[in-house]
């Protein structure tokens, strides 16, 4: 069995992940099981520069502020700002302290620098402006919207005005106040305010929808694309926000389906756009359920990557991230009779794993779930090996990381 383990690993190159497929993927997913690991990012940075070089992929799509990622995508397809300024305002949840997306920025800039638009690689951010313990302010969303309208539209077709929308956000500090996430009678989503909010970001959609034609016409197509954003943005917030106010037993479940579903919104959004490589943790992106330990108890809900997977079918690929060792934050060489300690005992540091090949090595023998000693590591489970297109195995993982 052994030899035939062996058989099932690959170098890690796009040319071996894009075998394990039938064809090209519209949207191409690498997940990872931990976050801050910038060895992870150098890897996947890797991948895309070939992914662009050799199979004409021309964008990348991280978990990261969708809204947020707009600088970064100016940036690096026009130049607008500097380097700094994209990696201090491009990225959400801290990543743009990072030394890996700051190199791909870098070289994504480099690489568009002096081509013609058709031949630049993009940049998005593909989660809500969502934080762990808090939810961004629609202002930003909801008011970029209207500006694009009102700048385009007959303004007697608009639902409301630019006053009217700041008197009904009020300050923003009211929307992101951390303490609403532990207690649902702290959050403004379900106040008089928020509600008429809400009808009126669908009105300004439906608008958008109706004015299709025209839009089309007044608007570069990188503006449309835009305005398509705010709206789901903007609409996105409102109901998140909406259902932080609850304090039913499913608040969770409906949360975290929430951020998950304007992931994949945003995903088919940039699926539209052209083949995409995509990055973020392994549970966003994988084909099964995700689930999550919760102080109420376990949660569970349907993945951004299970749900563009039912619209995409094979446009859609998944390939997992699985580790060995994490020493600097305690996890230790896996059990050998879990699929990272069969891995484990591969001669490589590194490589891409065909699952189908694997499953097939193993014949009967049924690993087991693999026990994480850190909160901030998400082994591989053994039961979503038939539904990933691929795993890339890394061994170790560095004692430091910059």
């Amino acid at each position: 069995m052994a030899t035939d383990i062996k058989d099932s690993a690959h170098a890690v190159e796009a040319s071996a992940v894009m075998g394990l497929l039938p064809a090209r993927p519209r949207l191409l997913a690498l997940g990872e099981p931990t976050h801050g690991e910038d060895s992870l990012l150098i890897l996947r940075n890797e991948l895309f520069r070939q992914l662009v070089e050799q199979e004409g992929y021309r964008t990348i799509a991280i978990e990261s502020d969708c809204m947020a990622g707009l600088v970064v995508d100016d940036y690096v397809t026009s130049g607008k700002g500097t380097l700094d300024e994209a990696m201090e305002h491009g990225f959400s949840h801290g990543w743009g302290a990072s030394a890996g997306n700051r190199e791909l920025v870098r070289w994504m800039r480099d690489h568009n620098d002096g081509r013609p638009e058709s031949e630049r690689v993009r940049f998005a951010g593909f989660d809500g402006p969502l934080e762990i313990t808090a939810a961004a302010s629609p202002r930003q969303a909801l008011t970029a919207l209207h500006d694009h309208l009102s700048a385009r539209v007959d303004p007697d077709l608009l639902p409301c005005t630019a006053e009217t929308l700041d008197r009904l956000l009020g300050t923003d500090d009211r929307w992101t106040d951390p303490a609403a996430m532990m207690e649902p009678a702290r959050s403004v989503g379900q106040s008089a305010e928020a509600g008429r909010l809400r009808l009126l970001a669908d009105d300004l959609v439906a608008l958008l929808d109706a004015q299709t034609p025209h839009l089309l016409a007044a608007s570069s197509p990188q503006e449309w694309d835009r305005a398509r954003l705010y709206g789901r943005t903007a609409t996105g917030l409102l109901r998140y926000h909406h259902w932080m106010a609850d304090d039913s037993p499913a608040r969770m479940a409906r949360l975290c389906a929430l951020r998950d579903l304007m992931m994949a919104r945003n995903l088919l959004a940039v699926a539209a756009r052209g083949p995409a490589f995509v990055h973020a943790h392994n549970s966003h992106l994988q084909r099964e359920k995700s689930s999550m330990q919760m102080w109420q108890g376990p949660v569970e809900w349907w993945s951004a990557g299970a749900l563009v997977s039912a619209r995409l079918g094979e446009e859609y690929a998944f390939v997992a991230t699985a580790l060995g060792t994490i020493r600097h934050q305690g996890v230790d060489a896996p059990p050998p009779d879990t699929v990272e300690g069969i891995l484990y005992a591969l001669p490589d540091d590194r490589c891409v794993i065909d699952t189908t090949r694997l499953a097939t090595a193993l014949g009967d023998a049924r690993p087991v779930s693999r026990v994480s000693p850190w909160f901030g590591y998400a082994p591989f489970d053994p039961g979503h090996l038939a539904a990933s297109d691929g795993i890339v195995f890394v061994k170790d993982l560095p004692e430091e990381t910059a």
